[in-house]
This record gives C-alpha cells, structure tokens and sequence, in this order.
C-alpha cells in the first residue's frame, strides 16, 4: 500500500529534493508540495479514500480542514463519509471557524491536513474545534513526515509516512554546505 501512496507523490512531482524552509520556520532537505497532488482530482479522491476508509467505523458528524490545501482534504473526505466539511481560517496566532461554518457542542469531528511537520497547524485545529465544544475522535493526514512521533491524544493516520529530519536555521547542514535556500509555497506563517 505504501508503494501506491509513493508513486502518487513520485508521478505528480509533489515530492522534492533540495534545501527548503518550511512554515514551521525549519528546513529540510524534502518538501511536498501538496498542490501538485491536489490539482489532480483522482489522487485527491485515492488518498482522501484512505483517510475515510481508516475513520469509517467512527461515528463522525463532519470533517475539519485548515486553509488552503485542507479544504480541499476536508471537503473530499467529508463527501466519501456522507457527512458536512468546514475549515478554519488563521487569525492571527490561531485558527476559527468563519462564513457560516459552525461546530455545534458534541459534535464529532475528524480533523485532517496535508503534510505534518511539526503538529503546529493540527494543533490550531484541535483548538478551533475543541473551543467550539466539538469532540475531536481523530487526524488524518497525506504525509507524515515527523522524526518524533506526535501526540494528540486521538488516533493518527496517515496515508504515508516518511522520516525526514528538519533543522533549526543555526544548526542546519544544508546552510553550511552552502546550499541555496528555497522558500517554497505562499504561507504567511513561513519566515
């Protein structure tokens, strides 16, 4: 199965070697650009299926995406589990909920995003929904590219899986090489 995953990001180009800063302000020697999957509506529908498929049992009332690329993910997943989608927006240093979407108290929630790095951006979700009274019951993501193992305390899935390492700026290996730096994407949180 991982091999189908892999050929995806392969044959859509979404995979990337080189020297990148990430939204989390880390580089990296790999970069998915998500778009590069998601402007293909049959990959979007493959993998968004497994996210589905691993979260069916659950007795979910909607699907919750940050902005951009996780509207997309929320929308799609939502359509093959037959429920609502909603994403959240940033504010400032936090996600919400705005034209018209709402999370009513107990309502269970699956929250997914593109590519986790860090946790930083499923973190803000988990707030967003919790802050409305929503019950998170678990994250799927399109890549997970964590060397740590995150927890957020609700099941993870993610269609792959793959251990890179990322750097802070003063300690990276990719700097001292001399290799240029490449800010890809257009997220405001990048620096």
């Amino acid at each position: 199965m991982p091999q189908d995953v892999e050929s995806i990001f392969l044959q859509s180009g979404a995979l990337m070697e080189g020297h990148f800063l990430l939204t989390s302000g880390q580089h990296s020697s790999a970069y998915w650009e998500k778009f590069r999957i998601l402007q293909h509506p049959r990959y979007t529908e493959m993998l968004c299926r497994k996210i589905a498929h691993h979260f069916k049992g659950e007795r979910l009332d909607l699907v919750a995406g940050p902005t951009v690329g996780g509207i997309i993910l929320s929308y799609e997943v939502a359509r093959q589990l037959g429920v609502r989608a909603v994403f959240a927006e940033r504010e400032e240093t936090r996600r919400v909920f705005r034209r018209g979407q709402d999370i009513r108290p107990g309502e269970r929630v699956l929250v997914v995003d593109d590519v986790l790095t860090t946790g930083g951006s499923v973190k803000e979700m988990l707030d967003a929904v919790k802050s409305l009274g929503g019950v998170v019951v678990g994250v799927g993501v399109l890549v997970d590219r964590t060397v740590a193992v995150v927890d957020f305390g609700v099941p993870l899935f993610s269609c792959y899986r793959a251990q890179i390492p990322t750097y802070p700026a003063s300690g990276c290996p990719l700097c001292a090489k001399g290799i240029p730096l490449v800010k890809p994407g257009s997220s405001p949180g990048a620096k």
